[in-house]
């Protein structure tokens, strides 16, 4: 009996699928894509419906070799790529381009597990066209959008630079934020709290809320000071008591932009981090069995949606772990949004027989930490709401009105699994909340232990982290799940943007690419047309849409914008004090692959150039001379103009004395 042939992405996955499936498959990979669009040329015959041009990439001929010998003699080939619209593409292409005289099944699976494998091969499909063709329309728009962008900020600003239809989107909401924080004017104004104690009972604090009935707005240290002044002079007499039951309801187990989020927020990882991390999870760890386990199901997802048989096993986990306290009645479901992908599920782990301590052993530090995040959230989603107790109550002190708040714990819920920072302690802002009002009746005198008053300035919003960014992109339509990461990626690559403590700045460079694009290619920018055209990407897929329509509609207009700026756009000389060593010309500004540089105005004649020094000097005790900034895989650092001589480097300028 002849073997069949089981084609994957990874290496990885291949493995893990190898030892699940047994001998009479032989499970291979392609090694993601093999099959693209041609790097220096367009690759797309606009006169011809847009038909794409696809070709082996550079340095894939060897596997598309290795996998056509694979194929000699076999029976049955199956495509068992990743479940989303650039797995069934990529599977597609190698069926097209290798195996277009064999019959090739396509299975789809969200977990790499035996039960899941086994569900999987049982029942082949054929390629859904719809996705394949929603994939290819999304490939030939990026392509059209950064071929013809691309060359006009060489023209305008230095080659090197890229331009991408989502990219830049996600570039404008940096630099637009990077204005605004810089346009802020910071307001100053002060609070006043009150240290309240009624008889032998714990004190609590107030804060002054209205003045004669209107917000209390207290601009400057005077105005506080005699408000302070006064209030001193008040007696504290309790006003209305309200006492409110709330509940807080579990969050949704995770999809791709929630899980980014999250990961940043607990764990600090970058997008990129924590797909590198997530993939890691998916395609399967060796845990001390007799084949890896995929810990995860499919990382790339937008849909809540969780499969009956996880649902019960989970119920059945709570119930036997914490009681029926913290198990509904009816399991919780979750609102999926627009045009998810029903077919996906949440991500979530594979087993709840793999609990993260369990696993511990097997796992890097940060492969842990990812898992338990994931476990920990799956398991919750399916647990009953945390109860609280809320006291609200207001203070007069004639004029002046105090308002306090506090809460009490009823029931933990969900809380007891999902609630804690990675140390296991609260939050500040649960600690505040649950800041004790004591028991107290209205009209009663309270007597004031201490009257503080504190200056503050209004802030600009922060700049974007990568869990905020993604969930602007993610609320605003822009890109997909796939996408989030290599856009933030393709930002900081390009230097269009840094991380500078874990959140976006916009470079020098960043601002003119985006004022470029604003300029000359408004639409391009605009988020609601970006978010339009993922809308009409998703249609594509779901049969209601024609590409061929929609890349003519977006085709038009756009070719306009291009030959408009093609004749409009000057290019921007910046000379500079600085003179070329060589032929005495100016030395103007330019922007290359490895950042901005001094260029002789002569050139091509004069090919002289210069890296541009900060005007900092690197200690004494190295050489003494000027730092400039340099850019490694790691990122940029700043290393001395004396390089090799001096070795000297510095992640951030050293502060002159």
């Amino acid at each position: 009996m002849k073997k069949s042939l089981v084609i994957v992405e990874s290496p990885t996955k291949a493995k893990t699928i190898s030892k699940i499936l047994g001998s009479d498959f032989s499970v291979v990979s392609s090694m993601g894509h093999i099959i693209d669009l041609p790097q220096k040329k367009l690759g797309v015959d606009i006169e011809k419906g847009f038909t794409p041009e696809y070709d082996v990439i550079k340095g894939r001929q060897k596997v598309v070799a290795a996998l056509k010998k694979e194929g000699k003699g076999v029976d049955n080939v199956y495509m068992a790529t990743d479940p989303d619209r650039e797995g069934e593409a990529i599977g597609w292409q190698i069926k097209d381009k290798i195996f277009k005289k064999k019959k090739v099944m396509r299975v789809v699976f969200h977990e790499i597990t035996p039960s899941a494998i086994k569900e999987a091969f049982n029942n082949p499909r054929n390629f859904d066209s719809n996705m394949v063709e929603a994939q290819a329309g999304r490939r030939i728009l990026d392509r059209i959008v950064g071929y013809f962008l691309s060359p006009l900020l060489w023209k305008k600003i230095g080659r090197g630079l890229s331009a991408g239809r989502v990219q830049s989107v996600a570039l404008k909401l940096i630099v637009d934020r990077e204005r605004e924080i810089s346009n802020f004017i910071p307001q100053e104004y002060w609070e006043i709290e009150a240290e309240l104690k009624k008889g032998a009972a714990s004190q609590f604090i107030a804060k002054l809320d209205k003045i004669d009935d209107k917000k209390a707005e207290i601009k400057n240290k005077q105005e506080a000071e005699a408000i302070a002044a006064d209030i001193r002079t008040k007696q504290f007499v309790v006003g209305d008591i309200r006492k409110k039951d709330r509940k807080r309801y579990p969050y949704a187990p995770f999809i791709t932009s929630t899980l980014q989020q999250e990961a940043f927020n607990k764990l600090k990882f970058n997008a990129t981090k924590t797909m590198i991390v997530a993939q890691q999870l998916y395609e399967g760890i060796e845990v001390g069995e007799a084949a890896p386990v995929g810990l995860i199901t499919y990382m790339r997802s937008d849909s809540t949606h969780v499969a009956p048989e996880a649902i019960k096993s989970v119920r059945d986990y709570i119930l036997k772990q914490y009681g029926k306290q913290y198990l509904p009645e009816e399991p919780n479901i979750y609102k999926v949004k627009k045009l998810a992908q029903e077919a996906h599920e949440a991500i979530r782990p594979s087993s709840i027989a793999y609990p993260p301590e369990r696993v511990k052993d097997f796992l890097t530090h940060e492969q842990y930490k990812l898992y338990e995040l994931i476990y920990n959230r799956f398991i919750s989603s399916q647990m009953t709401p945390a109860e609280y107790l809320v006291t609200s109550v207001d203070i007069q002190a004639e004029k002046y009105q105090f308002s306090a708040s506090g809460s009490s714990e009823i029931f933990d819920g969900f809380t007891v699994v999902y609630n804690k920072d990675e140390n296991g302690n609260g939050s500040e802002e649960e600690e505040k909340k649950k800041a004790v009002i004591p028991e107290l009746e209205k009209g009663e005198i309270l007597a004031l232990l201490g009257l503080e008053s504190s200056q503050h300035f209004t802030k600009p919003p922060p700049r974007y982290s990568d869990s905020s960014l993604v969930k602007a992109l993610e609320e605003d339509g822009i890109g997909r799940p796939s996408t989030y990461a290599p856009i933030i990626h393709t930002l900081t690559l390009r230097d269009y943007a840094r991380r500078v403590k874990g959140y976006f700045s916009a470079t020098e460079l960043g601002l003119k690419v985006c004022d470029l694009l604003v300029e000359y290619f408004p639409a391009i920018m605009d988020v609601k047309f970006t978010a339009a055209m993922e809308e009409e990407l998703d249609e594509i897929e779901e049969g209601r849409l024609d590409k061929i329509k929609v890349l003519s509609d977006f085709y038009s207009p756009f070719k306009t914008s291009v030959d408009f700026a093609q004749v409009n756009i000057k290019k921007e000389i910046i000379i500079t004090d600085e003179i070329c060593d060589i032929c005495g010309k100016p030395m103007i500004v330019k922007w290359g692959k490895k950042g901005k540089f001094l260029s002789c105005s002569a050139y091509p004649e004069c090919k002289s150039s210069k890296s541009i020094t900060t005007k900092v000097k690197c200690p004494q005790e190295a050489c003494g001379g000027e730092l400039i900034e340099r850019r490694s895989k790691r990122g940029f650092f700043y290393g001395c103009t004396n390089y090799p001589k001096c070795t000297f480097t510095a992640k951030n300028l050293p502060e002159e004395k």
